[in-house]
């Protein structure tokens, strides 16, 4: 029987589970399977609308459908829906906004609101049904609230790197050390993300290759603005950097890049509550219809190759055209790849922020609706 976290333990990985009930709030994965859906194929989509979720590969190629696919298929009656994300300004956020932009959520008959809410305040909102979505990651947090009951799924990815891209961990080298082996164990480490993101998963596996481990570090959390300024005066061995930082020390023989996120593999995406899940799975497959139309027909490949699609996406993030033309193109995936969930709840593990028994990946992947969304029959 797996073991049961208390509300306390969700507290303190940021799971505010005294809003939502702990283990119950009448929502619970143990209620009744939702019914077999039908699954008809979609015209543009066919064999390279989906993947096989085992293949791990970093040169693996992403899903894709043909520019507009798969079409609208409106539904009898507007869904208004909220979907909560941390952030408007980011990248990864974009084929949402430009969704609600171009219109494509309006296509399917829904009516959506992007809303600006931090994972802790959004989870258990999205648990009691109050907002619809969640724009984020399977971190601790969502993964203890699930083993607390909330009826949560991750749905939908949302990107993996270009492998040209070298956002993740830099270290300043001391004498006489190479990029191929930098001893770690003990270091310090400055980082703006907790223990309990999805970060951390990525960032164990850079350190292991260097004999270090999220066990064997000090971790060190800062601000935004205070992460690269530390690593640069000294007042860390090593940090993670985010796109653009990494840009100010690349090229610089001090400092060395030790690994960022697996090529191939998304960390996040779309989250869905009960409602999306169980009580109008149409809606949830219409929502996840526009968000894969988008990516086909904006984001399909390298992006950034448009000047005056990057200026309007400057615009739709308010940031700076030359920032944004500064780092590689995203690649955009609404895949979930076999054992992520498995990794990533491993890291959590080593780094202290998750308890009790790994939760099956069944208990926290549905793939079941963006197959749908694209025609894929199980």
């Amino acid at each position: 029987m797996r073991t049961r976290l208390v509300c306390t333990t969700l507290l303190a990985t940021g799971a505010l589970l005294a809003s939502a009930g702990c283990g119950g709030n009448g929502n619970s994965s143990s209620d009744t399977a939702a019914k077999p859906r039908t699954v008809k194929a979609v015209a543009g989509c066919g064999k390279t609308g989906w993947t096989d979720p085992s293949d791990l590969a970093a040169d693996r190629a992403p899903a894709r459908c043909d520019k507009g696919a798969p079409a609208p298929a409106k539904l009898t009656k507007t869904r208004k829906l909220t979907i909560a994300t941390g952030t408007l300004s980011a990248e990864y956020v974009a084929p949402l906004e430009l969704a609600v932009q171009k219109g494509e959520f309006k296509k399917e008959g829904l009516d959506v609101t992007l809303k600006v809410l931090p994972t802790p305040d959004a989870l258990p909102l999205l648990a009691k049904g109050d907002i619809d979505a969640q724009w984020a990651a399977p971190e601790a947090a969502v993964m203890n609230g699930i083993s607390g009951g909330f009826d949560i799924k991750w749905v939908a990815g949302n990107f993996s790197p270009d492998p040209k891209s070298k956002s993740g961990m830099w270290v300043r080298l001391k004498k006489g050390q190479n990029p191929d082996h930098v001893p770690m164990a003990g270091r310090r480490l400055g980082t703006m993300i907790g223990k309990g993101s999805v970060i951390s998963y990525p960032m164990d596996k850079a350190l292991k290759k260097h004999g270090g481990g999220l066990d064997k570090i000090q971790f060190q959390q800062l601000g935004s603005a205070d992460v690269l300024t530390a690593l640069q005066n000294g007042g860390v061995d090593s940090a993670w950097l985010l796109d653009p930082v990494w840009r100010k020390v690349d090229g610089d023989k001090r400092y060395a890049f030790l690994g960022g996120q697996p090529l191939g593999e998304p960390l996040g995406g779309l989250l869905f509550g009960p409602k999306l899940l169980k009580e109008d799975p149409d809606a949830g497959v219409a929502l996840l219809r526009a968000y894969i139309r988008t990516v086909n027909t904006y984001f399909a490949g390298d992006y950034k190759k448009h000047p005056a699609f990057v200026a309007d996406l400057a615009g739709l993030l308010k940031t700076d055209k030359t920032v944004l033309e500064s780092t590689p193109p995203l690649r955009m995936d609404w895949e979930i790849r076999a054992g992520t969930t498995d990794r990533l709840q491993a890291a959590y593990r080593a780094a202290g922020v998750s308890k009790g028994d790994p939760l099956a990946e069944d208990k926290v992947v549905d793939r079941a609706l963006y197959g749908e969304a694209v025609g894929h029959k199980p």
